[in-house]
């Protein structure tokens, strides 16, 4: 598994990063949950990447990954969903933080994102002093922001954070000609989310998920159905993101352990042919004035 930079945070991690939101709920059995969490590892995966909002995943990850806490790279989200405090204040950032660090059984968490922050909150200061205030603590050492849009311009503005994780994909590049560079200048990592657009192509109809439904009006906007074989788009939507310049990691979420060996196949064989993803963006530049990004 190639490993990479993310940024100047000193932390490497592997090209394809696991999301563990599908191991959310009953839907996936404990036994189950445990097994594809440690097969992840296995196969040479070394960044799990889960949040607050992702139901029983933080729970699962400290129950079943605690015993090899030394052989990944775990990284969640915050600002929302602590008793006792409102969302997106300082205490709700630090009792976010220490809420991780206790599900997950750990002493310490690599990256914690502030989880589309607002950008009035942002801005206002407090909720990035409260997560400073716990890296200089050392209960994390990254602190990140994951988001799009004017939102992410601002945490890319701000030297405190080390990382953003963002939406990028065939259907939404909007980051690639300007916030993508502004990253690399700053020295931060950057995490691609949602590299496959929610396979969009796989649906005969619009899907009512209000990202996937617009991700699905983008990909028939662009023609891509007509450009790229059915056998083809997952490849070809991987393989566009996962070697991109500045893209230390691309994040898949799965509860099928063979769609997370089928991504490392494809991984492998490089980055597209240059005409091929020169082609790609820019079937997307002539349509995207109205798009932005997806969060």
């Amino acid at each position: 598994m190639e490993l990479r930079d993310i940024g100047c945070t000193g932390l490497r991690v592997s090209a394809l990063g696991f999301g563990a939101m599908h191991i959310n709920d009953e839907r996936v059995g404990e036994d189950e949950a445990g097994r594809l969490l440690n097969a992840v590892l296995d196969l040479g995966i070394n960044l799990i990447d889960t949040a607050r909002s992702y139901g029983l995943s933080e729970e699962r990850i400290g129950r079943h990954l605690a015993h090899r806490r030394g052989d990944f790279v775990l990284s969640t989200k915050v600002g929302y969903g602590v008793d006792g405090v409102p969302d997106w204040t300082y205490d709700c950032i630090v009792g976010g933080v220490e809420r991780a660090l206790r599900l997950m059984r750990t002493d310490w968490l690599d990256i914690v994102h502030l989880h589309s922050c607002p950008l009035q909150t942002l801005q206002a200061d407090e909720v990035i002093r409260a997560l400073d205030d716990c890296r200089r603590a050392g209960k994390l050492r990254v602190a990140a922001y994951s988001g799009d849009n004017a939102e992410l311009a601002a945490a890319l503005d701000d030297s405190r954070f080390g990382a953003v994780q963002t939406s990028i994909s065939v259907c939404d590049q909007i980051n690639l000609s300007e916030n993508l560079p502004r990253a690399a200048e700053r020295g931060m990592g950057v995490i691609a989310k949602r590299p496959l657009a929610g396979a969009v192509w796989r649906h005969a109809q619009r899907p009512d998920d209000f990202a996937e439904g617009q991700y699905w009006d983008r990909w028939q906007a662009m023609g891509l159905d007509a450009q790229i074989a059915p056998e083809a788009r997952t490849e070809i939507a991987l393989r566009f993101v996962a070697h991109l310049p500045g893209v230390a990691s691309s994040i898949v979420g799965t509860s099928k352990l063979a769609n997370l060996q089928q991504n490392l196949a494809l991984l492998a064989k490089g980055p597209l042919p240059a005409a091929q993803q020169a082609a790609l963006r820019q079937v997307f530049a002539d349509k995207q004035a109205a798009w932005a990004g997806l969060i």
